[in-house]
């Protein structure tokens, strides 16, 4: 993940001075243990300003509104308690390439800043902290110990220190080229590595996009560089220290991240804020969505190895209760022989009532023919009750396996993060399986809510336009089926195999062609567990023929008056 640099800090509070200042505070909202959201209004407009202090993305830019969720987080709190109603006058970097902002509250421009949150952009020593105006801490996003840093502490009720200063030159606009080129140039070595060992400030991915502007390798040594190569890299070098003084910047995308200064661009971005919301949201949502998919997984994985286990041992109890019926008609034709029954006997062999074959019975030597019927009678009406008691064990397991096969399923079709969409899902199902006890409530908010549930479906098109929609998880194929179906629609779902709820949406009157019926049977067939399949068998019916039996779990339906089609799949994948 590509840091905030010092230019990328500087270009996005050139641009939050511009539109923001001044602005009032209304709230302060707390996403996560790394990231605060801020509330600001203007005359113009009201936004919320994103401060951030993950170890890997901290930043601060104008985001997203966050959820309507109760914010549980103390920071948050405290933070609005001391500046709510108060306005921001100032956004200001504490000293030249330092990558810590002041943001200064006062109770209107003009006057003096009362607080002052100063926000550090330092990869994993990023935080935010709270002052007065005599610059007291009054709390931190990160509280730092004496333990911890005996160098420099942050705890409430000591005064704020600033970082450490850079020990390192610094880039100027008035150096030479000759002194610029004899300052990277004096030991010898890759010419990337160079720059960033001879100044501050700089930032590996600024570098390789600066040396990319002036056609140069990164690994190309200083040594092999022509007097053109220098003049071409210290123009650009001008350029950008002229971009940082007048702030003027161009922010775009790349092939690896984004620029501020348009060097590589693949596609230009209208602002700097959107900029860096959209990289760090996507970013950090791949992030969670690859460990909640994994987690998800693996404790999906543990639990039906437990429940096969468990239903292969009912299954086997089973089995021993079918011999309950050889039991009794043992019993029975050792009643009827009582005569041939000898003291002592371990077994008697006698003919079978229907086929007269003979049949072994093992008999116990001090028991008599008719003791040995009734342990006979016995072990029968044994194994008829463990057949009464199994039987709705192993119908419970196997329903929960079936559920649980679902809900993998749905996991297995969500693949790959390629939009927010994707992360909601899986939030979803993981909410779900909270929901039903599989997994415990870690208490953290979820992003997903019901009044987006209904917009975040796959959604096609059939060869005559009519809209298909496709549940991506067990919350989303009830809402499909049983909210947002409607009485023209028809309903599809690959045959006894876990998958999604698919609606194909008619008007009144309109009829699908057997192509539209097709399409729709292909999709269920790729959203399905048998997706690698060449042929799936795909039912549909409308959706009125459609239950949900009582009491059963997210996802469950059970259907009627059904149609089969074959689905084939592998026409999906080729779309």
């Amino acid at each position: 993940m590509q840091p905030v640099d010092y230019t990328t800090l500087t270009a996005s509070c050139s641009e939050l001075r511009a539109h923001w200042l001044p602005s009032r505070l209304e709230q302060v909202y707390q996403r996560d243990r790394y990231t605060i959201a801020v509330a600001l209004r203007t005359l113009k407009q009201r936004d919320w300003l994103e401060i951030s202090w993950h170890p890997q993305a901290a930043r601060i830019c104008i985001g997203e509104p966050p959820p309507r969720l109760p914010d549980t987080f103390t920071f948050s709190q405290q933070l609005v308690h001391q500046l709510g109603g108060l306005a921001l006058v100032d956004i200001q970097a504490i000293a030249p390439w330092e990558r810590v902002v002041d943001l200064q509250f006062a109770r209107r421009p003009g006057e003096d800043a009362l607080y002052h949150i100063y926000v550090e952009v330092m990869g994993k020593y990023s935080n935010a902290i709270l002052t007065d105006a005599s610059k007291m801490i009054i709390t931190a996003a990160h509280q730092v110990g004496q333990h911890q840093s005996s160098v420099r502490p942050i705890q409430t009720g000591q005064p704020y220190e600033t970082p450490p200063k850079l020990t390192g030159p610094v880039p100027s606009l008035n150096e030479s080229p000759e002194r610029w080129q004899e300052r990277v140039s004096l030991v010898p070595g890759a010419i990337k590595r160079q720059l960033l060992k001879s100044y501050s400030g700089l930032s590996s991915a600024l570098v390789e996009s600066m040396l990319l502007a002036a056609d140069l390798s990164p690994e190309t040594t200083t040594d092999n560089l022509t007097p053109e190569d220098w003049q071409r890299l210290f123009a650009r070098w001008q350029e950008w220290l002229q971009a940082l003084d007048v702030s003027k910047f161009h922010p775009a995308w790349t092939a690896n991240g984004y620029t501020v200064m348009d060097w590589g661009a693949v596609a230009s971005e209208k602002n700097i804020q959107t900029l860096l919301n959209s990289y760090y949201t996507d970013e950090l949502n791949q992030q969670v969505f690859a460990q909640l998919r994994h987690q998800l997984n693996q404790k999906l994985h543990n639990i039906l190895i437990k429940l096969r286990n468990k239903a292969q041992t009912f299954s086997e109890r089973l089995q021993q209760s079918d011999q309950a019926d050889e039991y009794r008609a043992k019993a029975d034709l050792l009643m009827s022989n009582l005569q041939q029954w000898q003291p002592g006997m371990k077994e008697i062999i006698l003919s079978d009532f229907e086929t007269n074959q003979p049949i072994a019975i093992a008999l116990q030597p001090d028991k008599n023919a008719v003791q040995n019927a009734q342990r006979l009678y016995k072990q029968h009406q044994k194994l008829k009750r463990a057949r009464v008691a199994v039987e709705p064990l192993l119908f419970d397991v196997e329903s929960e396996i079936s559920y649980l096969e679902q809900v993998e399923a749905a996991i297995a079709q969500i693949e790959n993060y390629q939009a927010a969409a994707d992360l909601q899902a899986l939030e979803e199902i993981r909410d779900e399986l909270i929901g039903q006890k599989y997994l415990e409530d870690p208490g953290y908010r979820s992003r997903s809510a019901s009044a987006t549930a209904a917009t975040n479906f796959h959604r096609y098109r059939t060869p005559n336009n009519f809209e298909v929609l496709i549940g991506r998880n067990n919350r989303q194929n009830d809402q499909l089926s049983f909210r947002v179906a409607g009485d023209y629609d028809l309903w599809f779902h690959a045959q006894e195999i876990p998958g999604s709820h698919l609606l194909l949406r008619l008007e009144p009157g309109a009829v699908p062609e057997a192509a539209d019926l097709q399409f729709v049977a292909n999709l269920a067939a790729y959203y399905s567990r048998a997706r690698q399949s060449e042929q799936v068998p795909v039912v549909y019916t409308q959706p009125k023929h459609v239950y949900k039996p009582k009491g059963a779990k997210p996802g469950i339906a059970i259907y009627k008056q059904e149609r089969i089609l074959w689905g084939q799949p592998q026409l999906i994948r080729n779309l």
